[in-house]
């Protein structure tokens, strides 16, 4: 259902706002995690490393499921 209040309408605009923000920082996190699983090296993982921080930072990730996924990834390189 539409909303009916004004400020209700407001938190319509402001959560699609956010959430094709949210969405574009999940989707560099997978871009850059799959970049590690299909050539593991150092500077990969760094750049993935990187991107799952900074979604952290952003409220998008949970810092265990970054820990997770860093943790997952760094398995793969050697």
């Amino acid at each position: 259902s539409m909303p009916l209040l004004a400020n209700a309408k407001k938190a319509l605009r402001a959560s699609k706002k956010k959430a094709v923000v949210n969405r574009r920082v999940k989707s560099l996190v997978k871009t850059f995690t799959d970049a590690v699983k299909k050539s593991p090296s150092k500077d990969t993982l760094a750049k993935a490393f990187s991107k799952v921080d900074k979604a952290v930072k952003k409220n998008v990730l949970h810092k265990n499921k970054a820990a997770r996924v860093k943790s997952q990834v760094a398995k793969l390189v050697k």
